[in-house]
Order: C-alpha cells, then sequence, then structure tokens
C-alpha cells in the first residue's frame, strides 16, 4: 500500500502486510483518535495502526514529525515560553495528531503554577520507590491538565562527582538506587503522559557538557553508567532523550553504538529518542541514521536539510519512515493505554499533591548527626521551647533548587522560618540573616536553642545557561559568524548575570556560612545546623563544634513544614544519604569543570573510597533517626537473574520509628572490599517490635558483560552478603552469597 507521495508505511522496517489491516482509515481531523480506539478495542494492532497513519502523510508532514515545530526565531524565547506552554513536534491537525507535547518535570511541571516537590536528590533520599511512583502519578497528571503529553521528568545520569551542578536533578550515586527510583517514576508518570528518561548517555557535568568527550572502557559503561538507565527502559520509558557531551568520541545524537546498537538492539526500547534542546542536534541526517528521531524543540537543522538529502539520495526514505513510525507508535499506545479520565486543572497544586509534597520532603530529610546536649540528644526540641532563634540567609527563603529548565512556580512556599514560628506558635522565635555575626550571635545566646539554615541556592549549583564552548554553528550559517553570532552569545551571558548555575566551584559552605556557624555555637552550644543544597557538602571544619545536623536538601514547596516536623519530632527522621560524604574533596575523583575530554572508570563516591580504604565523613546511605534499630539477615537466595532475603528488624527504642534494610554484597578476596548496594527497602516499626522483611535482590552489580558476546556472568571473587544501615566499613558477619547451586 503506497500513498500519494511514494512512502510505504512498513512495521521494523517491511511493509505491513495485508491482513494486518482489516479496515483502511481515512485522511480526517480523526485518524488519530480513530487509531487510539482502535488499538484500544482490540481491533488494530498497534504497529499497523501506525503505519495506517504514515500512508495518510504528506511528504512534508512525514518529515515534519521528525522536529519540533516551532521556528527557529523563537530560539531567545525558550526560557519564557518553557514555562507558559507545551513545546509541540509532529503535531498534524488535519489528522488530529497531537504531536509531542512536551514540559519539563523533574520536581514538578513546569508549565505555569504547579506543584513544586522536593528535587530528585532529595526525593531520592527517601529511598522509597513506592513513594516516588506516587510523586510520578501526580507530576504526570498535572503535566497532562496543563496540555501536555510528554514528561521530561526521569533524569538517572549517575552522579561520579557531588561537584556537578545538576546533581539535584538525579537520585545519587549507587546504580541500583538510581534505578530503582527512576523506574518508580517511570511507572508514576506513565499514568497520564509518556515518559522521557535522560540524559542518555554519561551525563555528569554542567559548564562543559556541550563539548565534553567521555572516554569509557566496556566495563565501566555497561556495568556501572548505563544499568540504571536500562533499568527504566524496562520499566516501560516511551522516550529518551540523548545528551549533549560526546561519548567515545561521537556527539550522542549521532552516536549509533549507544542509540542502535545498546538502546535498541541489545535492550529491545521500542519507542523514540529526542535530542536534547537545540545544541543536541550536530547532524540532520547523520543523527537520524544513527537513532535520534526528534530535533527538539524547534526546527533547525532537520527542516533545512532533510528534504534535500532525500531528493539527492543521501538519505534513504526508510530511515525517514522507520522514525516515523517509533514515534507514532508510541504516541498512539501510549493514548491507548494511559488513564481515559482527563485530569481537571484543579489537580494542580491540589490539597492532596500539597500533602505529598508535604511527605516526600519530611521523608527526605537526613539527620547527619544528633549529640547529647546535657543529658539527651538536642533533638528532637522539646515541645515546650519557648525561645528560638532561626538564623542564616537561607532561613526565611523558600529556595526550591536551581532556576534552569527544571523549574517550578508553585502558588504558595514555606521556608524553614514560617515553618517553625508554625510548629511553635506560642514562641519567641527571633531571626537574623546572619550578616553581621556579633548581632546573630547574640541574637543565639538569648535563645534556648539556636537553628542556623546555610547552603546552597540557585547560584552555587544548577543548570547552565552559558553556552560556553558550544559551537553555536550548529544552529546555522547565521550563527557561523558577525552580529547574529555575538548576539546569541551576549545574550546567553547577559542571562548568566541573573542565574549563574553551572557546576560547583567547592563542595564547602561559602566562608560566610561556615564562619557564621562557628560564632553561632560559641554563643549557644544548642544549636542545630541546617544544610540545604542538591548534593554533598563538606562539614569537616566545624562539624566538630555543632550537636545536630541535618540536610533538608531543597524541599519543595512545602520543606519549611517538613523541616519543623523533623525538628519537633512530629515525623521521624527518615532520610538516607544517596551518597557519600567525604572528609576532604582530595579522597574523590578528580573533578575538572572545564575539561573538554575525561575519563570515567569505575571507581567513583563511596566505591572510590572503599578501593583506597578510606573512612567517609558520612557514608552513602547513613541517617539517623529519633530511636534504635537492629537488623539480622535469616536466610537468602541468590542466582545470576536475583534473589531475595530474609531480614528481621527491631525497634530497640522508645519510639516508633524508620529504617532502610539495606543488602551489600562485595569481593572479600579484594585487599580493599567494595561495597555494592543489591536491595533495600523501607519500613516502619513500632516501639518495642520486630517485623521480618523480605527484599528483593538485583545480581546485577555481581556480574560481568563479555563484549563479544554480550552476555552476562557472575563475576569472580568470593562474594559474601551483609545486610547493614549504611555501606559497611567491615564485613564482620557477612554470609557468603550462595548462587544457585548453594
Amino acid at each position: 500500500m503506497e500513498n500519494a507521495n511514494g512512502i510505504v508505511p512498513s512495521v521494523g522496517g517491511g511493509p505491513i502486510s495485508d491482513h494486518a489491516v482489516p479496515v483502511a482509515m481515512k485522511a480526517s481531523v480523526h485518524a488519530f483518535d480513530e487509531a487510539v480506539q482502535a488499538v484500544r478495542a482490540g481491533e488494530f494492532d498497534v504497529d499497523a495502526a501506525s503505519d495506517q497513519l504514515i500512508s495518510l502523510l504528506t511528504e512534508k508532514e512525514l518529515l515534519g514529525l521528525l522536529d519540533g515545530d516551532s521556528p527557529r526565531r523563537l530560539l531567545p524565547f525558550i526560557p519564557a515560553l518553557l514555562g507558559r506552554r507545551p513545546f509541540v513536534a509532529g503535531a498534524v491537525s488535519r489528522l488530529g495528531i497531537p504531536g509531542i507535547r512536551f514540559s519539563d518535570g523533574a520536581r514538578g511541571v513546569v508549565i505555569g503554577a504547579a506543584t513544586a516537590f522536593p528535587v530528585t536528590m532529595a526525593r531520592a533520599a527517601t529511598w522509597d520507590p513506592a513513594l516516588e511512583e506516587r510523586v510520578g502519578a501526580a507530576i504526570g497528571a498535572e503535566t497532562r491538565a496543563r496540555g501536555a503529553n510528554y514528561s521530561a521528568s526521569v533524569c538517572v545520569n549517575l552522579l561520579r562527582h557531588p561537584a556537578w551542578g545538576r546533581a539535584q536533578e538525579c537520585y545519587g550515586e549507587d546504580p541500583v538506587l538510581v534505578g530503582q527510583m527512576g523506574s518508580a517514576l517511570t511507572r508514576g508518570v506513565r499514568v497520564h503522559t509518556m515518559a522521557c528518561v535522560k540524559h542518555f548517555a554519561l551525563n555528569s557535568m554542567e559548564n562543559e557538557r556541550f563539548e565534553v568527550d567521555v572516554a569509557v572502557d566496556d566495563h565501566a559503561l555497561h556495568e556501572v553508567y548505563l544499568p540504571h538507565f536500562k533499568a527504566v527502559v524496562d520499566a516501560g520509558a516511551d522516550s529518551v532523550m540523548s545528551a549533549y557531551n560526546k561519548v567515545r568520541g561521537e556527539y550522542m545524537d549521532v552516536n549509533r553504538a549507544l542509540l542502535t546498537d545498546v538502546l535498541r538492539d541489545e535492550w529491545g526500547f521500542t519507542g523514540f529518542v529526542t535530542s536534547d534542546w537545540v545544541f543536541g542536534t550536530h547532524d540532520a541526517v547523520g543523527s537520524l541514521q544513527a537513532g535520534m528521531d526528534i530535533e527538539m524543540p524547534l526546527r533547525m537543522l532537520r527542516a533545512r536539510a532533510l528534504p534535500a538529502a532525500l531528493r539527492r539520495g543521501e538519505l534513504d526514505r526508510a530511515t525517514v519512515v522507520q522514525a516515523a513510525h517509533r514515534i507514532l507508535r508510541t504516541s498512539v499506545l501510549h493514548a491507548a493505554t494511559r488513564e481515559k479520565q482527563e485530569p481537571k486543572v484543579t489537580v494542580i497544586a491540589s490539597a492532596e499533591h500539597r500533602a505529598l509534597a508535604l511527605q516526600a520532603a519530611a521523608e527526605s530529610i537526613v539527620l547527619l548527626k544528633n549529640d547529647a546536649v546535657g543529658e539527651a540528644p538536642l533533638l528532637p526540641l522539646a515541645p515546650g521551647t519557648r525561645r528560638l532563634a532561626v538564623i542564616g540567609r537561607l532561613a526565611d527563603e523558600a529556595n526550591l533548587g536551581d532556576h534552569g529548565s527544571s523549574r517550578v512556580r508553585p502558588p504558595s512556599t514555606v521556608s524553614p522560618l514560617q515553618g517553625l514560628r508554625e510548629a511553635f506558635p506560642d514562641a519567641q522565635i527571633t531571626t537574623d540573616n546572619g550578616t553581621n555575626e556579633s548581632a546573630a550571635a547574640e541574637l543565639a545566646a538569648q535563645a534556648e536553642t539556636a537553628v542556623v539554615v546555610v547552603g546552597l541556592d540557585q547560584h552555587d549549583e544548577g543548570e547552565s545557561v552559558v553556552t560556553g564552548g558550544v559551537d553555536v554553528g550548529v544552529l546555522g550559517r547565521a550563527f557561523n559568524s558577525g552580529l547574529s553570532r555575538r548576539l546569541f552569545i551576549g545574550l546567553a551571558h547577559l542571562a548568566a548575570r541573573f542565574v549563574r548555575g553551572g557546576d560547583r566551584s567547592s563542595l564547602e559552605l561559602r566562608p560566610s556560612d561556615a564562619s557564621l556557624i562557628r560564632a553561632v555555637t560559641e554563643a549557644n552550644p544548642r544549636t542545630v545546623v541546617v544544610l540545604v543544597g542538591g548534593s554533598a557538602i563538606l562539614t569537616e571544619e566545624w562539624r566538630d563544634r555543632v550537636p545536630a545536623l541535618v540536610l533538608a536538601w531543597y524541599g519543595g514547596m512545602e520543606g519549611g513544614h517538613a523541616l519543623a516536623s523533623m525538628l519537633t519530632g512530629d515525623i521521624e527522621p527518615g532520610g538516607r544519604l544517596p551518597f557519600v560524604i567525604p572528609r576532604d574533596v582530595a579522597h574523590l575523583p578528580p573533578f575538572d569543570s572545564a575539561a573538554k575530554s575525561v575519563v570515567y572508570d569505575d571507581k567513583w563516591g563511596q566505591r572510590h573510597l572503599d578501593g583506597q580504604g578510606i573512612a567517609p565523613a558520612f557514608p552513602l546511605g547513613f541517617g539517623l533517626g529519633y530511636t534504635t534499630m537492629t537488623h539480622k539477615l535469616l536466610d537468602h537466595t541468590f542466582t545470576e537473574s536475583g534473589g531475595t532475603a530474609r531480614v528481621l528488624v527491631t525497634n530497640t527504642g522508645d519510639r516508633d520509628g524508620s529504617t532502610v534494610v539495606q543488602l551489600y554484597a562485595a569481593d572479600l578476596s579484594a585487599g580493599h572490599p567494595v561495597a555494592q548496594l543489591v536491595g533495600f527497602q523501607k519500613v516502619t516499626v513500632p516501639r518495642g517490635e520486630s517485623t521480618t522483611v523480605q527484599i528483593g535482590l538485583d545480581a546485577g552489580p555481581t556480574l560481568q558483560r563479555d563484549p563479544s558476546t554480550r552476555q552476562w556472568h557472575p563475576r569472580a571473587g568470593d562474594w559474601a552478603l551483609i545486610v547493614a544501615q549504611h555501606s559497611p566499613s567491615h564485613w564482620t558477619g557477612a554470609v557468603p552469597l550462595r548462587t544457585a547451586d548453594g
């Protein structure tokens, strides 16, 4: 069946069979909806329905599926428009094809006002995939209510170094944790919208993200930096966004080895791939041939190059049809299987979603230190507290995270100061921004307890809005030189004056914050330090002075309420670190934010410290509670495909509480065993009681991939399993990791 333009629809690259399509569709504004209804009713196979739609397209419409619908002149206005409407690619109104209607959404919908959830890293600290799936469903519902059908909310890039400016957008440093949390968000988002996972692959630095070339061997690539992407693909991700950077010398949009050989051929991914925005497409034809289906978000390179390439025979029409098939197949299938009930606009920032944001924020907060002051630990604060000093430049700030593409604008926010005022309505609460240390110290001295809120904001870390060394020639010949080029770069640098972001220049606090902590703790030994930020902050210079230390992240619109609830003891501090905090930045791999080339190996974070035999300040998975728990491994089963473990958890304290049961494996024959997280589960246990939990085990960290066969096999060594409350510093009590034959 050939249409008027000579386009032969195909399934998997070949023509559809006559019996696959019992009734031919007709060109009308209802064609897409009819395809969806036919698939939902089981009348059409989704491949056949998609190819029927392709047969109705003109050549211009067909090529229009492969890039954004907006003209390139909107480029300077992207930041403003991103917060106002979806960006559309491939809409065909004549056939009712809605196109890919894009919204960002790592911490909530960026269009209009929306619920601002804690940043992704904070939600990783909950170690609770079930909660993350609920957050995903809420984000998906609000995305759909804003008119979008595609959410780029799932960021699973691995935190190789905490100086990465967009660390707050990911789930931390461990592949198993990242994979499980990203999969949970994907399942939730897909209830209402197509879920996109990003940035594929090895995107873990910001300032040179457009140009850096990442060298990586097969072991590190497939066994460290890709497993979590595969987990999300297996969880049903509809789309993958390719990264800006190069991998092994090739930009990701033209990296066929990853986009086709791995993603599609090895993993079986059937969805579509989009470019990262504007600078993510370097070759119109080459990117399509490599497996990148849609250039986002504007009509840039492909709109100019593809028609001519087809005419000259430089581009095979079958390649165009194949990409179109993937786009329409995914769109039709999702529309046929998503929740039928359209969310109303009233769902946005609804009471239910605010409550969910509060729960996520509360369960993310990590209590790092809680020493006794007198006869009892400083936290929780006594209910009868009468005089409280709340000090610091971030005390009365909402501080939701960076101001880049994932920025959310909620209708209201709660700062730490506001949260504490509401929690202690009868107390005298004084406040100072800390600019004058002497005044702040005097205020602290007059209070029963001082709370110092310091840390990072959008100026210290976040998405970089400066083009840096990017070749703006990707924008076309008009930008290669002259006034247009200078104007564009000038606009980028002007924007950077207001939103600096980018990679962090230091893992320390600002010197003024550290000095303020020292002044306040000297004036009042009952001082709680609350850290705000998106990844690790070093504390060695001042931690010994502080009895109580809390990591509160960028807690979202309800962050102040969550913090106050934790400080008062209304809720348990349930967060656990999704990364290691070292004692010295020298204990981590080197990080050069200006590097044009880097090497990624299997030594980073907690694993890097383990391999060197270096003790961290706070290990991966660490977090204190207001009660005490014991964990006992009862038994386990384990094969190359995974296994389960039963763990007895006992609350030995005097109040109800939660813990995250963590299971680690290691090769004990190594000089310094390197702990590999293989399973975890959050559990709540009433005081004085015990419960037995069964936890799934991920065999991935104990396997290795044969590059020649692409088959996975057990890694050699003397492997053992241990249950712990954080990454273990010793392996006393570990048991042999049994295999299928015992």
